[in-house]
C-alpha cells in the first residue's frame, strides 16, 4: 500500500482554522507529528472557488483534510430568507465540495490520503429551525461515501464525524438558556456533552485506523432508533 515517506512530516489542512473544534484538532495533530495548517476564512474562504485554488496551489503534499468550516442560521422555513438557506449550504456542503475537489487532486497523485468532514447529528435528527443546516449536514454524509466509492482504488479515504454538540464560540449562547440547555443534556445517556479536546484525538485516532472508509461516527450518546 502506498503511504507517505517516513522522513516527510504529515501535511494536514484544517478549514475554518479560527474555531474552537478546529484549534483542538490543529493541537492533537501537531502533538500526534503533523505539520499543520488551519487557515481562517481571510487565508481559505470556502464559499470562493478562486480562493480555494489560490490556496491549495500552494499546497504540494496533504495526507489529511479536514473540513471543518461550518455556519448556522437557525430560523423556521416559513421564516428564512433564500440568502440563509443559500449561505448555509454553501459553507457547510458546497465549500466542503470546492476544498475535497483540490485535495483529492493532490491525494491522487500521491495515491493516499484521507479526508475527514464535520458533519453534524443534525443531519440525522433534523431539528426545527435547521433545515438549511440539516440538508445540508445530511448531503455531506452521502458527499462523504461517494468519494470514499470514487477514490479507493487511489487509497484515499473519506469519513464523516459527528461530533456532537460542543461548548463552543458558535453554540457557547444556546447553553445560558436554562430549558433549553437541560432539554438537551437529558437526550444524552451520560447526561454530559462531548469537548473538542475529545473529538480532536478521536480524529487523530481515525486517521490511524488505514483500512476504515465510508463511515459516519457519532461521538455523543444521543442514542437513536435503528430504521
Amino acid at each position: 500500500m502506498p503511504a507517505s515517506s517516513e522522513s516527510s512530516p504529515r501535511i494536514a489542512v484544517i478549514t475554518g482554522g479560527a474555531g474552537d473544534l478546529a484549534q483542538s484538532i490543529a493541537t492533537e495533530l501537531r502533538q500526534a507529528g503533523f505539520e499543520v495548517m488551519a487557515p481562517g476564512r481571510e487565508a481559505l474562504d470556502v464559499t470562493s472557488a478562486d480562493s480555494v485554488r489560490s490556496f491549495f496551489a500552494g499546497v504540494k503534499r496533504l495526507d489529511l483534510l479536514v473540513n471543518n468550516a461550518g455556519v448556522c442560521r437557525d430560523v423556521f422555513v416559513a421564516k428564512m430568507s433564500e440568502a440563509e438557506f443559500d449561505h448555509v449550504v454553501d459553507v457547510n456542503l458546497k465549500g466542503a465540495f470546492l476544498v475535497a475537489q483540490a485535495a483529492v487532486k493532490l491525494m491522487s497523485k500521491q495515491r493516499h490520503g484521507h479526508l475527514v468532514n464535520i458533519g453534524s447529528y443534525s443531519a440525522l435528527s433534523g431539528p426545527a429551525g435547521q433545515a438549511n443546516y440539516a440538508a445540508a449536514k445530511a448531503g455531506l454524509i452521502g458527499f462523504t461515501q461517494s468519494i470514499a466509492k470514487e477514490y479507493g482504488a487511489r487509497n484515499i479515504r473519506a469519513n464523516c464525524v459527528l461530533p456532537g454538540f460542543l461548548k463552543t464560540k458558535m453554540t457557547r449562547h444556546l447553553l445560558e438558556d436554562a430549558i433549553w440547555r437541560e432539554g438537551l443534556m437529558s437526550q444524552h445517556t451520560l447526561g454530559r456533552l462531548n469537548t473538542a479536546q475529545d473529538v480532536a484525538r478521536f480524529i487523530v485516532f481515525l486517521h490511524s485506523l488505514e483500512n476504515v472508509s465510508g463511515q459516519v461516527f457519532q461521538l455523543d450518546s444521543r442514542v437513536r432508533r435503528w430504521a
